[in-house]
């Protein structure tokens, strides 16, 4: 059961990672997701610029620990991603690479949030005195 759940943290990891990268991207269709998308992006510049423990890294710690199986002291990124789907000599390159995809999905949404205020406005009727 405990390593079952282990597998379930990973996979809630990589969502929430794809989440942070990808998610301003949903604030094009749904402007209300920016606020929890913010967070989300925050918590994930903060973990990689802070000695900031993850949760979800010490909840997938904790479950494989219960299920006999061995865990190391590297967090999920240095784990599961560096030197796996990329050589370590890159993670600078690609930590800014997700900071430009996120301001530049922030950036397009607040184009599109203008453009359809300013298309309302133009809609409506003008006010009577």
């Amino acid at each position: 059961m405990y390593a079952a759940l282990a597998t379930t943290v990973l996979v809630l990891h990589f969502c929430f990672l794809a989440y942070v990268v990808l998610g301003g991207f949903l604030v094009w269709r749904w402007p209300k997701a920016f606020w929890p998308h913010l967070a989300a992006a925050a918590w994930g510049l903060a973990v990689v610029t802070l000695p900031l423990n993850c949760p979800l890294t010490a909840a997938e710690h904790w479950a494989r620990r219960r299920a006999g199986q061995s865990v190391s002291d590297r967090g999920f990124i240095d784990t599961y991603i560096q030197n796996v789907l990329y050589p370590a000599r890159y993670t600078h390159l690609l930590q800014v690479l997700v900071g430009v995809i996120v301001i530049g999905s922030y950036a397009v949404a607040f184009v599109r949030h203008r453009h359809r205020r300013a298309g309302r406005k133009m809609s409506e009727p003008p006010a009577t005195v």
